[in-house]
């Protein structure tokens, strides 16, 4: 099986922790030079010093805010130069709550944050993909893509746009040997997961233990995944060995997911 990713070129968004880390961590050990993006460059440096380096990979980083204006408007010559392959688009999710209560301005901001930051990488990159007849875009989306989640309710709509929009790229690039596909982690220790316990906890009066012993329950694997684990699935779809995989949702959730 090749899963061998030298003379590649990754850019993985949101890479300074969490899963983004892990999977920028899993692409240089096969062969893969990187690039971070993230909004905090001494964690940036930080990471640059944990990737692989032993098939004289070179790796760097960029330094962008989605949640400003033009924080990739910014730099997106700078990524054409890059000659990228493999695009992780990863994001952090929108805060929790119930959709009835939402602004519409919050579906504003993650609309941006979320769809319109994948469209403006793809387009970045995909003239250097087809050109290589090699691309792999991976966007990190949510379970919430097959079953909606109680009390993330702008996230739940957001990561539905993304999804469809990441299907229609998927059927339009795949002749060019460009893979679209979208990995949906569950319960996944992060400060994301940790996030959304003590806000769960505080809204309904309990404590944290209860909130993530209820959560461990759901799952029939009776514990909360690894962002390492995520990452694996991650890098095989960014291999040669996964290049007729295209368009798919792939749960990375211990089973929990009530849906096939």
């Amino acid at each position: 099986m090749n899963l061998d990713l030298s003379g590649k070129t990754a850019l993985v968004c949101g890479s300074t922790q969490g899963i983004g880390k892990a999977t920028a961590i899993a692409l240089a050990k096969m062969g893969a030079n990187i690039i971070l993006l993230s909004r905090n460059e001494e964690k940036l440096k930080s990471v640059l010093k944990e990737l692989d380096q032993t098939d004289n990979q070179k790796h760097d980083y960029m330094c962008a805010d989605f949640s400003q204006e033009n924080g990739i408007s910014s730099i997106a010559e700078e990524i054409k130069s890059k000659k990228v392959h493999i695009l992780i688009n990863n994001t952090g999710g929108p805060a929790g709550g119930p959709i009835a209560s939402a602004d519409g301005d919050d579906f504003v901001a993650a609309f941006k944050m979320h769809l319109v930051a994948n469209q403006q990488l793809s387009q970045a990159v995909i003239d250097n993909m087809k050109a290589s007849c090699f691309g792999r875009i991976i966007n990190i989306l949510s379970t919430s893509v097959k079953v909606p989640i109680n009390g993330l309710g702008v996230s739940n709509t957001i990561r539905g746009a993304v999804a469809s929009w990441s299907k229609t790229m998927a059927n339009e690039l795949g002749a060019h040997g460009i893979t679209v596909n979208n990995v949906l982690p569950g319960f996944t220790s992060t400060n994301r997961l940790s996030t959304l316990i003590t806000k769960k906890a505080q809204t309904q009066n309990v404590s944290e233990e209860q909130i993530a012993n209820s959560m461990l329950n759901s799952v029939p694997a009776k514990r909360f995944g690894k962002a390492e684990e995520v990452a694996n699935a991650i890098a095989f779809l960014c291999s040669p060995a996964a290049a007729y995989i295209n368009g798919v949702n792939v749960p990375v959730d211990g089973g929990r997911t009530g849906t096939l």
